[in-house]
């Protein structure tokens, strides 16, 4: 069939009209000015020029080269740094809170306003405070008045328990004396009752003898009266020293018994003296813990009057002010916020796969975008963990739904010092840095 229908084309162009072929019209343009069609139109076209040719295929590998080129350059530049756009500047934002309760009496502050450390923030109201200190520094005076008071009170104890002692050990002497004179008193009684008793019996003896001679009337009465005499004087003089013996075995009695009552009481000051020093140095020690405790309390007074004037702990600029005027605060309660600007850094969050090349010291440059301007600095510490596992609910993977996460850890860079437009930069501002790796 496709043979056929060629056939018919070819003979349909046989026995077209020589218009139609195109003879008798060389050197004649087509009407619509195409040459496409004409005879020989290849012939006229000039010949391609050589040189230029090969000019063009210089200049495109020329080209190529150079493209080569830029390409390998900026794989060395990009190998040579490291650079992140998840970063932004921190610093240390520092509440001013409440350490009492109180009335606000004065704020001395604005937000956005720049304060230097020491600068008198808030006034809260001292009266309540003041009396409490002035009540606790009286404590504290009558504490220290007993203190002294109790003082003298040991030396004197210890001089007290000498003299006592030695009264003591005086009074024992001298029951002692008074037994060993009770004894010789004691003996010499009974001496005198042995030398009665002795007279008595040859009184007796000779009242007896003389009484037999009185019988025989070989003596004369006023003998016999005489012997009788002396012999109830010698009964009674015996009678007379027994007395006296058991009178003086009496005193010997009561001095010995004197003498152990001396006795125990020397042993009971020789026991209690040192514990009468201790019970006053214990009450000087009492007094002294509570003249320490008293002055505690006046200074924890002092400390809470204190309270009431709340100064800025750094320089920087107010943010977040909530106290006003006449406004009751409560202990731990945020009244405004320091912004420290002198001490910022960059937190860049680079991706794991960036800190293979990244240490402490490193020079960094740092694109500020809210300024359009670059600052100098370099890379102060390495991460702790990365930002996921310092969240509030970090991710688990044991659950079953793991999935795998190129994680970002924070980077700390320090801003270089003595830098243009330092102090207009502010936390929270979104940066750019590139990290030198050299």
């Amino acid at each position: 069939m496709a043979e056929q229908m060629q056939a018919q084309d070819e003979q349909q162009k046989h026995n077209a009209p020589p218009e139609e072929k195109g003879e008798g019209n060389e050197g004649k343009p087509p009407a619509d000015g195409s040459q496409q069609d004409q005879p020989g139109a290849e012939e006229q076209k000039p010949p391609a020029d050589p040189r230029k040719k090969r000019r063009n295929i210089i200049i495109g590998v020329a080209v190529a080269v150079l493209l080569l080129l830029v390409g390998f350059v900026w794989w060395l530049h990009a190998r040579s740094y490291e650079d992140t756009d998840d970063a932004q500047i921190d610093g240390h934002l520092h509440p001013m809170s409440s350490r009492v309760d109180g009335t606000v009496l004065a704020v001395y502050a604005e937000d956005n306003q720049k304060v230097n450390a020491g600068d008198l923030l808030i006034q809260l109201d001292p009266k309540d405070y003041q009396v409490a200190l002035d009540q606790a520094t009286a404590s504290y005076h009558q504490a220290e008045a007993q203190t002294a008071s109790s003082r003298p009170n040991v030396p004197i104890a210890a001089s007290s328990n000498t003299n006592n002692l030695a009264t003591g050990r005086a009074e024992v002497a001298n029951a002692e004396a008074a037994v060993a004179a009770a004894q010789q008193d004691e003996t010499s009684t009974g001496a005198q009752l042995r030398q009665a008793e002795a007279n008595n019996e040859k009184a007796q003896t000779d009242l007896q003898r003389y009484t037999r001679l009185l019988q025989k009337q070989e003596v004369a009465q006023s003998d016999y009266d005489q012997y009788l005499t002396t012999a109830r004087a010698q009964a009674a003089s015996v009678e007379q020293q027994q007395a006296a013996l058991r009178s003086a075995g009496k005193k010997v009695e009561e001095s010995r018994a004197q003498l152990a009552e001396q006795q125990a009481r020397l042993q009971q000051s020789v026991r209690d003296a040192p514990r009468q020093v201790q019970i006053r140095e214990a009450t000087v020690a009492s007094n002294q813990a509570s003249a320490e405790s008293a002055k505690a309390q006046a200074e924890t007074a002092a400390l809470r009057l204190g309270y009431t004037r709340i100064y800025a702990p750094v320089s920087g600029v107010v943010t977040e002010r909530s106290a006003e005027v006449g406004g009751q605060v409560a202990t731990g309660q945020q009244l405004m916020m320091v912004v420290q600007i002198n001490d910022l850094w960059v937190t860049a969050n680079f991706r794991e796969t960036q800190l293979r090349k990244i240490h402490p010291g490193q020079k960094v440059r740092i694109h500020v975008d809210s300024l359009g301007e670059d600052f100098d600095g370099f890379v102060e510490a390495m991460p702790a963990a990365s930002g996921d596992r310092t969240s509030v609910l970090p991710p688990e993977n044991a659950t079953g739904n793991y999935v795998k996460i190129v994680q970002r850890l924070p980077v700390r860079i320090r801003f270089a010092q003595n830098q243009h437009d330092l102090d207009r930069l502010r936390p929270g501002m979104s940066v750019e840095p590139k990290v030198s790796l050299e």
